[in-house]
């Protein structure tokens, strides 16, 4: 019974915050014109950096979508499966797209989600990002988000990452778990990783995203999508990112509420690290930074990693498309 009214609760709270006293925004969804489509597929990945896309689903309903599916993909895939068109829409570290954009593949960056939320952990002696130069550090796999992130933080000061660090990667056993078990000397991890760590006073942090610059001062996770899905259908795109900023809203006004939304669908299984993980992230800034900044910046620092080959300037006019990001960011400021 308890779970039955606590999920009452939580759909209010989802109604109230349609309403544009509560978030800021006098814009009415009516005035995009009519939806294309009343069908949307998300895309499930591990980790609850992306709540949003999780707990917005009556946000979406109230934008008029009738059939909204999530989709279960492994973190390492969703470029893939997001440019075959399996799923129209998720979030997911920008430099996932980028590197994909630059293979050619139809994705288009539609927005910014938050800033910051990767930590990387590092055992005693290791200070900084120069002293990884041939130490063996953890991530999922070659080319995963982990992976790129300690990529664009070497390139920054002048690592070669091909060359300088020996990656260790691998499901099981996990790279968290070699880490803690002293196995590897250092390990980026995302939501709820970063918070379990710290709460078994495992290892230290050489670098906060949500915290350290130049990392804090872009978006971390973007929206992405099928680049089909926005030409077909832009009313579609941007009540689906106005649904996504409510909730990325909800989820730092009401973390208690939001981590039990994501617990009750699945989407997490620890209440104690999904909560804290929504109380870490900085989901409100969505609102303060530039989202064509953020790909300029990823761009460069993958370019000198030598991940990619294209320019910033060409992969934002062929990969994004921030025209509904930016008209929202008018309409909740109004």
């Amino acid at each position: 019974m308890k779970t039955v009214l606590n999920r009452r609760r939580f759909v209010a709270t989802l109604a109230s915050a349609g309403a544009a006293s509560v978030m800021g925004a006098t814009h009415s969804s009516a005035q995009d014109g009519p939806l294309e489509t009343t069908t949307v597929r998300l895309g499930k990945a591990p980790g609850i950096c992306v709540a949003p896309l999780y707990v917005g689903e009556e946000l979406l309903r109230a934008e008029g979508f009738t059939d909204i599916q999530f989709v279960d993909i492994p973190i390492e895939g969703l470029a893939a499966q997001l440019a075959r068109g399996a799923v129209d829409i998720t979030s997911a570290f920008s430099p996932t797209y980028l590197t994909a954009i630059d293979a050619g593949q139809p994705i288009t960056v539609i927005g910014g989600q938050h800033i910051g939320c990767f930590e990387l952990f590092a055992r005693e002696g290791i200070r900084s990002i120069p002293d990884l130069k041939g130490k063996n550090v953890g991530v999922q796999s070659l080319g995963s988000p982990q992976h790129l992130f300690i990529c664009t933080m070497a390139a920054y000061v002048g690592l070669d990452p091909a060359k300088d660090i020996h990656w260790v990667t691998g499901a099981s056993p996990k790279p968290m778990e070699l880490f803690a078990a002293g196995k590897i000397d250092a390990f980026l991890g995302f939501p709820p990783e970063p918070q379990d760590l710290r709460g078994r006073g495992v290892g230290r942090v050489i670098v906060n995203s949500i915290l350290d610059r130049p990392w804090s001062q872009y978006f971390c996770c973007m929206i992405g999508a099928n680049s089909d899905y926005v030409r077909r259908n832009p009313n579609a795109t941007k009540r689906i990112l106005r649904a996504s900023a409510k909730a990325a809203d909800l989820c730092a006004t009401q973390p208690e509420r939001s981590a039990q939304r994501i617990i009750e669908r699945g989407f997490a299984q620890n209440y104690d690290l999904a909560l804290q993980s929504l109380k870490d992230i900085p989901y409100t800034k969505w609102r303060d930074f530039n989202a064509e900044d953020a790909i300029r910046f990823y761009a460069l620092r993958l370019y000198e990693a030598g991940m990619i080959k294209s320019s910033p300037n060409k992969l934002i006019a062929q990969g994004s498309d921030f025209r509904f990001f930016n008209e929202l960011k008018r309409e909740f400021k109004a």
